[in-house]
């Protein structure tokens, strides 16, 4: 699942060992449904006049801001555009605002750092058991899966988050600090949908609001009015996995007003998220779970909507539309695929993500960071090698909502457009670049040689007429299990010779494999691998990237069809991006197997699959491409 509202604080590095994103959902619960008076006012501001300070292209910290007593707190309820609770009234959002208190009397306006999340109302259970049996054959219907206890709703509304580190980093600089509640949790109305419209448009109605073309009120049904005009009208919104994703999905939507954003890991796409080349996948940690989970994981709001939004949302909708025996791409999918929705975006957009997260894979924002450079859309990427989350370093977060909040000139956006984190650096240290893939990465096509059940070579050229080589699909065995055998007949494995100098891989490789299938329906998985696998506690060490696909899906992601047993098919897919520089000593090495344990549906061991040799191969980025590759392997391939 995707994390919870988590945000480290800023001075602190991201722990490499929270590999699994919701072991931080549960951050914000406590302070969720803590209750405040509405507009807490502050003493009278100091008479020294207002101003923001900056210096080095960053808005900085100044004593007149500093004083937290006196900052004004005060929760309302923000009207969007939308009804999805089916009451015919349009839902309100629960939102919250921490502002300086020389805004006061509105006569000194600030910016708007804004967050907004599914988690701050409280979650569900941290409990396997609510999720799909992943253990069944392919393309059959699975059991029914356990139902999940309902979440506990608050007493009454409140502050949502006052002592998150947002608020303690942005209020001293001059800037106010907003977040609200996604729909259907807590006290915002409406219905979760998952990545449906309203998600998107619940963000925008709180940006309308700031600008003053959307109503605020102080209760959930009342008419008295709260207006926001201590605001200049400009928004930065940041947040981390599911938090990330709201940000881009406002800023589809277009609304003026959101001039940065700052998305930390975020699923810029549900289809991506839950599935994979027409394939069933689970992410990372979370086998079994899939959009109608998420949905009972984050439905906190009012009990007496609930059921409405269970019979016509969760069931009408998301268990209806799934699709958990095709995990083709649909329509539905698309809906709720922003990758697809980018052409209003016009939000200056700082990415930030991990290289080993394999639980929203880095193919995510890569994805997003491709497209809105293409669009001209101003676009910087920071990039690490831990997993999940993982703030960029807070000056550069700083000199980019400096840039877009306040209009300072200070050339974040025309320099290198690339940071990233290299291997066994401080996060808190990245590696500046002119882009990303690395401007002198190329692509080196890699054939397989024959011996891929125990060690078989990739090379440049391979003489052809090759025999086909077979393995047999055991999900019993983890592809960890199957990297280290020395042989195997439940993986084919091909590596290149051990490393004589660093091997610098910068992109997306892609693989091509010619295959046949014993039976009608089958996993397929690759992953890239340093050779010998250790179970080092190092992330970089022995896996590399990896990737998964349906053969059904060979001709189409929309449509796949059965495969005929023995006849033989080709399939061509992207295994995640990654930037990653090989020690000298490694052995990089592909590894095509069926089920991967970890992520994809269990079916029963002994599907064979039949691999052409002659008509395979793998493509990697390499940067220096073939020359690079000859002078790390010590000759030519």
């Amino acid at each position: 699942m995707l994390a919870a509202a988590y945000r480290a604080r800023p001075d602190t590095l991201a722990d490499p060992s929270m590999t699994h994103c919701l072991r931080l959902r549960l951050v914000f619960v406590a302070l969720a449904l803590a209750p405040i008076l509405i507009a807490q006012e502050a003493p009278t501001a100091a008479a020294e006049p207002a101003q923001h300070v900056f210096e080095d292209g960053q808005v900085q910290a100044v004593e007149m801001f500093s004083d937290r007593s006196e900052w004004i707190r005060e929760w309302l309820f923000v009207e969007s555009a939308f009804d999805t609770d089916g009451d015919g009234k349009k839902d309100r959002m629960h939102v919250d605002v921490t502002r300086p208190a020389q805004t006061k009397d509105g006569a000194f306006k600030v910016p708007v750092v804004y967050e907004t999340s599914p988690y701050f109302a409280g979650t569900g259970p941290m409990d396997t058991s609510y999720y799909w049996d992943a253990k069944h054959e392919l393309g059959a219907v699975p059991p029914p899966r356990k139902k999940m206890n309902p979440i506990g709703f608050g007493k009454k509304p409140g502050m949502i988050a006052q002592n998150d580190p947002l608020v303690t980093r942005w209020l001293p600089r001059g800037i106010a600090v907003v977040h609200s509640c996604s729909p259907g949790t807590g006290y915002s109305q409406g219905c979760p949908t998952i990545g449906g419209d309203n998600e998107a448009q619940a963000p925008k109605a709180v940006i309308d609001w700031l600008n003053g073309r959307a109503k605020g009120y102080t209760t959930l049904d009342g008419d008295e009015e709260v207006k926001a005009e201590w605001c200049t009208g400009k928004v930065a919104m940041i947040g981390t996995s599911y938090n990330g994703t709201l940000p881009l999905a406002a800023a589809t939507t277009g609304v003026d007003g959101l001039v940065a954003i700052c998305p930390v890991a975020p699923a810029t796409s549900w289809y991506m998220y839950y599935r994979s080349n027409g394939l069933v996948r689970h992410p990372g940690g979370y086998l079994g779970e899939d959009v109608d989970v998420l949905y009972d994981f984050v439905a906190s709001g009012d009990p007496k909507k609930r059921d409405w939004c269970i019979e016509n949302v969760r069931n009408g909708d998301l268990q209806k539309n799934q699709d958990r025996l095709t995990g083709d791409y649909s329509d539905w999918w698309k809906a709720r695929d922003y990758t697809k929705h980018l052409d209003k975006v016009k939000a200056a957009v700082l990415m930030a993500h991990g290289w080993n997260d394999w639980n929203v894979m880095p193919e995510q924002s890569v994805t997003v960071y491709a497209a809105l450079k293409q669009r001209g859309v101003p676009t910087i990427a920071y990039f690490h090698q831990n997993a999940h989350g993982g703030d960029p370093p807070f000056a550069l977060v700083n000199r980019w909502f400096t840039r877009f909040l306040f209009g300072i000139e200070n050339g974040v956006e025309t320099g290198d457009k690339a940071w990233i984190v290299r291997e066994g650096e401080k996060m808190s240290k990245p590696t500046a670049y002119a882009d990303y893939p690395h401007p002198q990465a190329a692509p080196v096509t890699l054939r397989f040689k024959q011996g891929g059940s125990a060690i078989g070579a990739l090379l440049r050229d391979v003489k052809r007429g090759q025999q086909p080589e077979t393995f047999l699909d055991d999900v019993g065995k983890s592809g960890a299990e199957l990297a280290k055998e020395e042989t195997s007949d439940n993986r084919l494995l091909f590596a290149l010779p051990e490393l004589k100098e660093p091997l610098h891989l910068s992109g997306t490789p892609r693989i091509r494999i010619k295959l046949s299938v014993s039976k009608e329906a089958a996993n397929l998985s690759v992953w890239l691998v340093s050779l010998p696998w250790t179970d080092s506690r190092r992330i970089t060490d022995d896996l590399i990237t990896r990737g998964w696909a349906d053969p059904q899906n060979h001709a189409s992601l929309d449509k796949g069809h059965k495969l005929v047993p023995g006849d033989w098919y080709e399939v061509n897919f992207d295994l995640n991006p990654d930037d990653q520089v090989l020690a000298v000593g490694e052995r990089l090495a592909v590894m095509i197997f069926a089920s991967d344990r970890d992520f994809t549906l269990w079916p029963e061991a002994g599907t064979k699959v039949t691999v052409d040799l002659d008509g395979s191969s793998l493509v990697l980025p390499i940067v220096g491409g073939v020359e690079a590759l000859e002078k790390a392997v010590g000759g030519k391939q």
